[in-house]
């Protein structure tokens, strides 16, 4: 493992001097500083950098690969929504705006108001606004609003060598809304079920000069959900103004405040009545509410300033910048029904062996959290594009700095009636009569030391074209500081990155890739000495084609992860094994959009194999997805389309339970209708059958369930 390192920091120094060269060279040989501010009176060149078309999908210096690169041309596998695109299959939240791409599970835990469980390649994928870390921790912040992104984008698999350290799923990036300088304000008025009211706003143009810009994104939102109870009440103000010296520069500052007033929508009911029926052969109604009215709470609320840095400093090399400040906090309380252990049974009459209560009664624990974080970071990098000879390069050189801080102070209360004897908060799930919460004496509260991570990284990569030929190799190294109010702990870690594509004339682009991620495990074994890092390689190798003169683009990709240093099963906890255990996955990947004729045509299928360090599958993580989505837009005014998606089954288990989760499909349209150059309308309805199905059960005993049919009308009004 040493000499790995040993021989990648080697590596890293030569790459690293090379660029450095390069660059050097580079600025020897531009023009005068008059040739220069010619070149900043060219703005046919200068646009095509900093007023790049974010709705065709394109790939930005703010977006997930930090480099504009076109995705053809690019040895990895991305996925991109444009806000259009992402609209018209009337996604209202993060998940629902990934859940057309190949190999993503949009919804993995059901129904949510908590945030946006995103998966891919069997693994959860964090959170990332323009090309910077947003969200740490769990549920300490507000989820992030679909109306305030131009796309949404998905980069899988290990990504360390771009953003240090991270799952090697991959990361779900999304792209702001930022000022625009040709006017333009739209108000949209939404209705749907559930008492759905949500009024939105986006204006843009210019503030008096051609030099500033500004927009204004806000949005109010007042509704209820399919589960009883719960609520999703939003306000978000996003204003933004961009400052444009030249047509070389571009300077950004966006601010955002969010406000969710809402509960949970996971009510983490029992196996039996859900998945399996219960001793009466009947079911569950999946959306009853386990929580406590008036009670139960789930309120967020966030700030955030971002910057944003475009500065062409030469024809050749450009200054790119993202600084975030942003701090959240969550109040929480839930009740839910008392956990007794993987695989038995969670209903009173069947934990204590009497017929003192319906077959459905159960305990519920009453939970309290005080959740806050904030953080600080920067990310700045250098962009060079010349030619040494034949080869053309495009390097990327980068630093990163970031500081987080979480903290979470928890209570609990006595669980009543599972072991302590109260029994005066227990709810009959097939007919509940709420109770009220135990008062606050009967709560046990545990204040939590913060949490600080502090990381810094340096980066660098080079996309090489020789021909039609396209090589790709990069290198982070990576210094992590953990102290967790009880253990301080010092990491560093040096990850790789490598590919190679074929661009033929014809559109096709064979290509392979080899990446790398690191996680820091905080603790040591029984020798006392530091556990390293989590890490994972992928190989991949697909094909790409986007066709002469044809509008499309398609993806075939196969992956292969191994991660290592996990928790050893056949290791004792505190040894020098305990960190042999390795996981496994595999799977393939094929996406493709077009356009044909009056149609756009989207589609994407998957097969996914996991294996974890205990030999068995990765929990709630679906073997395959398949979707097809349409839209009709003849010459005229009317438009239509529709989709189908499919998930396949999932597993949990462990030694001693197993439960598998079956597939599921579901049918989504969309309706639309431009009255005027300025109305439009349109309808939208997810899970058009209302189907009740289950997007996963996990071993400890309780079920997920999916969201049922949902409708939204949607007027905008342009002007």
């Amino acid at each position: 493992m040493k000499t790995q390192r040993l021989n990648r920091l080697a590596l890293s120094i030569a790459l690293l001097n090379v660029a450095s060269v390069a660059l050097a060279e580079t600025t020897a040989g531009q023009e005068t500083g008059a040739q220069i501010a010619d070149a900043d009176n060219a703005p046919e060149q200068s646009e095509v950098r900093l007023d790049k078309t974010v709705v065709r999908a394109e790939l930005t210096n703010f977006g997930a690969t930090k480099s504009s690169v076109p995705i053809v041309e690019t040895a990895r596998s991305v996925s991109v929504e444009t806000s259009e695109q992402f609209e018209e299959k009337g996604a209202l939240n993060l998940s629902q705006a990934t859940s057309y791409m190949a190999g993503v599970t949009a919804e993995t835990y059901g129904f949510a108001t908590r945030g946006d469980a995103i998966h891919a390649r069997g693994l959860s994928l964090p959170r990332y606004r323009d090309s910077i870390q947003e969200l740490f921790g769990s549920y300490n912040t507000t989820r992030a609003e679909v109306y305030t992104l131009e796309q949404v984008e998905v980069l899988k698999g290990p990504v360390s060598v771009l953003y240090g350290q991270g799952t090697p799923g991959g990361i779900v990036n999304y792209v702001s809304k930022t000022p625009k300088a040709d006017a333009a304000t739209e108000i949209v008025a939404e209705l749907g079920n559930n008492n759905r009211k949500q009024l939105a706003v986006d204006s843009t143009g210019k503030l008096g000069s051609e030099q500033w810009l500004y927009r204004m994104v806000a949005l109010k939102r007042d509704s209820d959900t399919q589960v009883d109870y719960v609520e999703d009440n939003t306000l978000v103000l996003m204003p933004s103004v961009s400052y444009v010296p030249s047509a070389t520069s571009r300077y950004t500052l966006i601010a955002m405040h969010q406000n969710t007033d809402s509960d949970t929508g996971a009510q983490f009911v029992p196996v039996e009545g859900t998945l399996k029926p219960l001793k009466d052969g009947t079911y569950l109604d999946q959306d009853v509410y386990t929580g406590e009215p008036g009670w139960n709470k789930y309120d967020t609320r966030s700030n955030q300033l971002t910057a944003l840095v475009e500065q062409q400093l030469t024809t050749n090399l450009a200054l790119e910048a993202t600084a975030l400040w942003r701090e959240g906090s969550a109040d929480y309380n839930q009740a839910w029904p008392v956990f007794t252990g993987a695989g038995n049974s969670r209903y009173l009459n069947d934990v204590l062996g009497t017929n003192a209560f319906t077959d459905t009664t159960v305990a519920r624990t009453f939970y309290k959290a005080d959740n806050e974080f904030q953080l600080y970071a920067l990310d700045v990098r250098l962009l060079a594009d010349f030619d040494t000879g034949a080869l053309r390069h495009q390097v990327l050189v980068g630093a990163q700095k970031q500081s987080v801080t979480t903290d979470n102070d928890t209570a609990r209360s006595a669980d009543g009636g599972a072991s302590s004897g109260n029994f005066d908060y227990v709810l009959d799930l097939k007919n509940p009569k709420y109770t009220g919460a135990p008062d606050d004496s009967m709560f046990t509260y545990t204040d939590n030391p913060e949490q600080k991570i502090d990381s810094i990284g340096l980066y660098v990569s080079d996309q090489i074209s020789y021909d039609n030929w396209r090589f790709t190799a990069g290198l982070r190294y990576d210094e992590v500081d953990n102290d967790t109010g009880s253990a301080k702990q010092s990491d560093d870690a040096l990850s790789a990155s490598a590919g190679v594509l074929y661009a033929f004339d014809n559109g096709l682009a064979p290509y392979i890739s080899y990446s790398e991620s690191f996680e820091t495990v905080v603790g040591i074994d029984a020798n006392g000495k530091q556990l390293e890092p989590r890490e994972a390689t992928q190989y991949e190798a697909g094909l790409k084609f986007e066709p002469n003169g044809f509008p499309g683009l398609f993806t075939l990709s196969y992956f292969d992860i191994e991660i290592t240093n996990l928790p050893n099963p056949n290791g004792v906890p505190g040894t020098s094994s305990q960190q042999q255990g390795v996981a496994k996955i595999d799977g393939v990947e094929l996406e493709g959009k077009a356009n044909v004729g009056d149609f756009y045509i989207q589609g994407a299928l998957s097969t996914l194999n996991t294996e974890d360090q205990n030999g068995y599958q990765y929990a709630a993580e679906p073997d395959s997805n398949a979707s097809l989505w349409v839209t009709w837009k003849p010459a005229g005014k009317f438009r239509m389309g529709s989709g189908v998606r499919y998930v396949g089954e999932s597993v949990s288990e462990t030694a001693t339970v197993k439960y598998v989760t079956p597939d599921y499909t579901l049918v989504d349209m969309m309706l639309g209708y431009e009255a005027t150059e300025q109305l439009d309308l349109a309808l939208n309805v997810r899970n058009l059958g209302d189907e009740e199905y289950l997007t996963s059960c996990l071993a400890r005993g309780d079920c997920f369930p999916g969201v049922r049919r949902t409708v939204n009308a949607r007027v905008t009004y342009n002007f």
